[in-house]
């Protein structure tokens, strides 16, 4: 794919994966347009992070994915949707499931429409694997029954059946990749690694809620490439596809991991207010990446020991961003 002639749309691309994937596109040479919440600061959330010879190249849309104009306005002139834009905080959809439902679920089929109203040849519609919810079976194919086990998780299900309808219904050409466990450079602490990372390069004690639950874990430049293989390839539209590396490991595991990597002893705490409620709680996640080797070429680069290296050393150097003190929901 000729990427120099693409004007290509990113929703989302103020958050961690969108930046780095807004800064690969960039880099591919594609014109980049981005869709960030507005806010009076304007401020562009993680694109701020990116080297200014880079920011310099992206134009700056802002607005809500819950305003169908805003978004229509943001679409025009665009060959291609990147659509990541969402609330992803899982504790923060207990308390504002409202809000994360019109987000993800609304702010969804604004994009899809306005790609239907513009002839968009192709929209990578962004899931996640916490639609699976607790593995019924390992590992875990896109087959796998869906299970929305919190807010978050259930509009994310309700994203991914508005994007199948309009595949199905108007033949619009979406293809929906689902990654699993993300993680790497500009992660907030909302997500387990970054608090970790945090606390233990700040205090003796980490507090995290539950230590058992397993996750499989991809470093977000392995994501982002398999986001542009998705894009790239024809067979992609109409699919599901995972992202991830197939393996799992435990919360407790990978903090344990952290200890060894930091060189730092540090009392490791499951504190009662990060716990998930029981029924809520994601026990097992473990992907089977077998469809994206076949359909995409694609498997992870990075091993999980290498990206937890370069994440730290980000972290370390950016330590200022951080907040390790506060239970980041």
């Amino acid at each position: 794919m000729n990427w120099n002639k693409k004007n290509v749309l990113v929703t989302g691309a103020g958050g961690f994966i969108g930046s780095h994937l807004t800064e690969h596109l960039v880099d591919l040479g594609a014109n980049v347009k981005t869709f960030v919440r507005y806010n009076s600061r304007n401020d562009w959330g993680l694109l701020e992070l990116l080297p200014e010879e880079k920011r310099t190249q992206i134009e700056v849309t802002m607005g809500d994915l819950r305003d169908a104009d805003a978004v229509r306005h943001a679409v025009e002139d665009i060959n291609m949707i990147f659509h990541l834009g969402s609330l992803i905080a899982i504790p923060y959809s207990y308390i504002h499931p409202r809000e994360t439902i019109e987000t993800n679920i609304l702010g969804t089929l604004n994009v899809l429409t306005a790609a239907k109203e513009n002839n968009i040849e192709k929209i990578i519609h962004t899931s996640t694997s916490e639609v699976y919810g607790t593995a019924k079976y390992i590992p875990i194919d896109e087959k796998h029954p869906l299970q929305g086990q919190s807010p978050y998780s259930a509009s994310k299900i309700g994203a991914d059946k508005i994007a199948e309808s309009f595949y199905l219904a108007y033949d619009t050409p979406i293809a929906t990749i689902r990654p699993f466990n993300t993680f790497g450079a500009r992660q907030s602490a909302r997500a387990v690694i970054p608090t970790i990372i945090t606390q233990a390069l700040t205090s003796k004690k980490v507090l995290l809620g539950s230590l058992h639950p397993t996750r499989d874990y991809t470093y977000v430049e392995d994501v982002v490439e398999g986001s542009i293989k998705v894009a790239e390839s024809p067979k992609s539209i109409g699919e599901v596809i995972n992202i991830g590396s197939n393996f799992e490991m435990s919360i407790g595991d990978i903090a344990k991991k952290v200890i060894s990597l930091i060189g730092r002893d540090f009392e490791l705490i499951s504190d009662i207010a990060r716990i998930r409620p029981l029924k809520s709680e994601v026990e097992r996640l473990w992907c089977d990446n077998t469809k994206a080797k076949k359909i995409l070429g694609w498997k992870p680069k990075t091993s999980f020991e290498e990206g937890l290296k370069k994440t730290i050393g980000w972290i370390s150097d950016n330590i200022h961003l951080y907040k390790p003190e506060l239970y980041n929901r």
